[in-house]
């Protein structure tokens, strides 16, 4: 082991030597000693779960300098119980690859001791270099811990990146930086704790800016400021030094902004540039333009990216975006710098003022709907120029030419997915004009193409019908319906908040997997928990996610007792006892952890989830959930409407609708009394800053005459018994008939609002 990872300080009777630099000495020994960093290795983060259990799979840990990648090396030597060996890749060859690969080797064969191999500035390494190390890598021989300052998605050898798990470190707070000053000024041991020091007026925060988050420069500039600012060094023990402004400012310069071009500078800087294009602020566009035109950036390669914004977050918004883009490049080619700014600059402006649409994004749900299935070609859009006599092929294709127009609605997905859509138009420009035709078409088309009652039975591109057999077709549809408003209510609730990838998720009601395998994609480097109701659920869950290493895993617990768990609680279960973000998808749908009759008790249900949500989340974080109110839940009469139920009859239905749905009482459940502006309220009250919206919900229904039978049998239904008294027999009766009627002619749209609570603590 090299001595990166020895002891750091000798002090002799009498004497204090420091044979290494401060930053060197002032390492951090235990995960506890860190600073910084937290989004990888606080509490209940992957990386810190890695490393306690030592169960280190291979790692690459990608930073600017100063911010700890070598220290964590070091904490990792000192936690785990193979052994450890480290290597230089600026020092380091082949010839030294294979020594410690052999080593490593014997090391297992003969003692079943696994071996950490670190390598500091692994991006320093060749291609061969690289490829000398992956087989071992790959076999398990060694564990490889690789740093470097450059993104390893570039510099280092794919194959070895995809066989580790990178974390990005990245530069270090003020807070933290002052918090590494003030460890090295008290540490009596490896700093200078064994003498008092002072500071003038801003002189150490002065240190702290112009460190710019790097903990080495810190260091290096406290210690030279210290050790400068006696007449001899070491002073004698219980001196007082004193570091002035003026010493704070010889011990630290400012540092060049620095533009790479074949470095993470070149490509956070084309990154801003795209982002800043895409968010419609000019000024910033130019801005980062100026910064790679003076930097030397290639203008070919700025322009190709410009090619792609302009098809892939402009596209139909504005269709001639493309063409002036590539029309600029070219006048770039031929006149070149200087007078070639102009068109550079006229691309960037146009495009940074363009009205904005990623809808050419839909080729890829496209793409992925063909990797799944492979479907046939309907027959009628076969070509007919070849069998249509002995196969058909053809037959029954409308050629829209002959329509008024220009069009006619005819199949054209494969029978497979009739009724999916890809494309959805946006608002914006000229996509935006096409919106309403567009939209319109495929309307009419699936309402004729998916025809019903007298209209069914159109041929071959009418699959099923409300008079199938079965009406399986009918419950294919209504399947693929329900999972889209699953995915559309997951993508309310993850939209609703700022989730970065090492935040910690904490899911209740968590049995049905919707919500948590999301936020365990969202949170690869943090911690998805999730709360199920029963141990059959969890060990479901956990069947799933048997395929998933051990630490990357969602962690589960089974609690019945209400919705959310105290902290403590979370703690025994879980890595961290308190979270990022609570995510809930209606916990109070069909009473479901709500009991009881009495109205007022609602508020309590609701105070309760406010307060320990409030509990459960760390400063900053937040909660969303979508529930239903029973109040603005769908109705008959709405059904109805579009039915020939006199209007007389229809006018009774809605206000006896309207009284039920507004009812308070001694018997009404606690469940159906509430309503947003409770929600909103509880957790107002509870000290969190509220957004609610209303989201409009539909799903189509299939009602058989056997649900009609219980919605107006008065002893088992709730509606119906309320009906009963409000409606006259001879009334009730039309409204049930003109309900059969309707059903048979196939699914109901069924439309309910559902509020979305967007809480976040302080």
């Amino acid at each position: 082991m090299s001595d990166l990872f020895s002891a750091q300080n000798v002090r002799a009777e009498g004497t204090w030597e420091s044979p290494g630099p401060l930053a060197d000495r002032m390492r951090p020994r235990t995960l506890d000693e860190v600073i910084g960093q937290d989004h990888i290795v606080g509490p209940g983060r992957l990386l810190r779960r890695s490393i306690q259990a030592d169960r280190l799979s291979s790692v690459i840990f990608y930073g600017p300098p100063g911010t700890g990648k070598t220290s964590l090396a070091r904490v990792i030597a000192n936690t785990t119980r193979g052994h450890f060996e480290s290597l230089n890749a600026v020092l380091s060859g082949i010839k030294d690859i294979r020594e410690a690969i052999d080593r490593a080797d014997e090391r297992l064969r003969l003692y079943g001791k696994r071996t950490i191999l670190f390598v500091d500035e692994v991006h320093r390494w060749n291609k061969a270099q690289q490829d000398a190390l992956l087989p071992w890598v790959e076999n398990g021989t060694v564990i490889l811990v690789g740093a470097t300052t450059e993104n390893p998605f570039f510099e280092v050898n794919r194959a070895l990146v995809s066989r580790s798990r990178v974390f990005q470190l990245k530069p270090l707070l003020p807070g933290d930086l002052l918090e590494t000053a003030r460890r090295a000024l008290l540490d009596a041991e490896r700093g200078y704790g064994r003498w008092k020091t002072g500071f003038g007026e801003g002189a150490l925060e002065h240190i702290v800016e112009v460190a710019g988050g790097d903990a080495r420069s810190l260091l290096n500039a406290l210690e030279l400021a210290v050790e400068t600012s006696v007449p001899a060094w070491p002073p004698s023990p219980d001196a007082e030094i004193f570091i002035s402004m003026e010493a704070a400012e010889e011990s630290i310069q400012r540092r060049a902004v620095l533009y790479d071009r074949d470095g993470d500078y070149h490509f956070d800087t084309i990154s801003a540039f795209i982002k800043s294009v895409r968010g419609s602020d000019p000024d910033a566009a130019l801005y980062w333009l100026a910064k790679m035109v003076r930097a030397g950036e290639d203008p070919s390669f700025i322009f190709r990216r410009m090619i792609i914004l302009a098809g892939e977050d402009v596209g139909l918004a504005d269709p001639h975006a493309l063409s002036l883009v590539v029309s600029c490049a070219q006048a770039f080619e031929r006149i070149g710098f200087p007078e070639g700014s102009f068109p550079l600059v006229h691309a960037c402006l146009y495009l940074a003022t363009a009205p904005k649409s990623n809808t050419a994004m839909s080729f890829f749900d496209a793409m992925a709907e063909v990797e799944k299935e492979d479907a046939e070609v309907p027959g009628h859009l076969r070509d007919a120029s070849r069998d249509a006599e002995s196969l058909g092929h053809g037959k029954g294709y409308i050629y829209p030419h002959a329509y008024r127009d220009h069009w006619a609605a005819q199949q054209y997905l494969p029978s497979s997915l009739m009724g999916r859509t890809f494309y959805i138009p946006s608002n914006s420009g000229y996509e935006g004009k096409i919106r309403e035709d567009v939209l319109g078409k495929r309307e009419l088309q699936a309402a004729i193409v998916f025809g019903d009652g007298e209209n069914a039975g159109g041929g071959e591109f009418l699959t099923w019908s409300a008079s199938s057999k079965g009406r399986e077709g009918w419950f294919k549809r209504l399947e693929s319906g329900r999972s889209g408003l699953l995915l559309s209510d997951r993508n309310a609730l993850f939209g609703a908040l700022t989730i970065a990838r090492h935040h910690r998720i904490l899911v209740p009601l968590a049995g049905d997997g919707l919500l948590l395998w999301e936020g365990l994609r969202r949170v690869p480097e943090g911690l998805c928990a999730g709360l199920v109701d029963g141990e059959g659920a969890r060990e479901a869950l956990l069947r799933y996610a048997a395929a998933l290493d051990g630490t990357e895993q969602p962690e589960l617990a089974v609690f019945s007792g209400g919705i959310l768990p105290s902290p403590a609680r979370c703690g025994e279960w879980f890595s961290s006892q308190r979270f990022d973000h609570i995510i809930i998808r209606e916990p109070w749908r069909a009473g479901k952890a709500v009991s009881g009759t009495h109205a007022d008790g609602i508020g309590d249900a609701f105070r309760a989830l406010a307060s320990g949500a409030r509990e459960l989340l760390v400063p900053g974080g937040s909660l969303a959930l979508l529930a239903s109110p029973p109040r603005l839940g769908g109705r008959i009469s709405r059904v109805l409407e579009e039915t020939p139920l006199d209007k007389n009859r229809a006018a009774e239905l809605a206000e006896a609708e309207d009284a039920f749905f507004g009812k308070t009482g001694s018997e009404t459940p606690l469940w159906w009394t509430w309503d947003r502006e409770d929600l909103e309220r509880s957790f107002g009250e509870a000290g969190f800053s509220v957004k609610l919206t209303l989201l409009d919900q539909k799903e189509e229904r299939l009602i058989t005459r056997k649900d009609l039978e219980n919605w107006f049998n008065g002893e088992r239904s709730r509606w119906g018994a309320f009906m009963s008294g409000k409606i006259p027999p001879e009334s009730l009766l039309l409204i049930r008939r003109a309900l059969e009627e309707r059903i048979q002619k196939g699914p109901l749209l069924w439309k309910w609002k559902s509020a979305l609570v967007s809480a976040a603590v302080p």
